[in-house]
């Protein structure tokens, strides 16, 4: 499946099926919670919330991707993320786009 930020694919004339998405909500284990509070005292990267967002952007991307091929498209154009907060150490990542087909 081809994904893409732009509205276009150079070269291609696009039929618009419809928006796909994918979402996840992601919490990190709360051992991870607690050693990023102390982190925070120090500074410095929170790589267990790194690693958090990077598997949540994944998931979201796969099942938006999924979304996309039910649909039958050969690509999604102008994929975007977006996150929110959900509750504390827990956040929701969204993938989505246009799916779209080569005519």
């Amino acid at each position: 499946m081809l994904l893409v930020t732009t509205e276009n694919i150079s070269g291609k004339e696009l039929k618009h099926i419809g928006l796909v998405k994918g979402s996840t909500i992601q919490t990190v284990h709360f051992g991870k919670d607690i050693g990023a509070s102390f982190k925070t005292l120090i500074g410095g990267e929170l790589t267990s919330y790194n690693e958090m967002m990077e598997e949540a952007r994944e998931i979201a991307t796969e099942r938006m991707i999924d979304e996309a091929v039910r649909l039958k498209a050969d690509a999604v154009v102008g994929v975007r993320y977006s996150t929110s907060s959900v509750m504390q150490s827990a956040a929701e990542v969204m993938a989505y786009g246009t799916a779209v087909v080569f005519k």
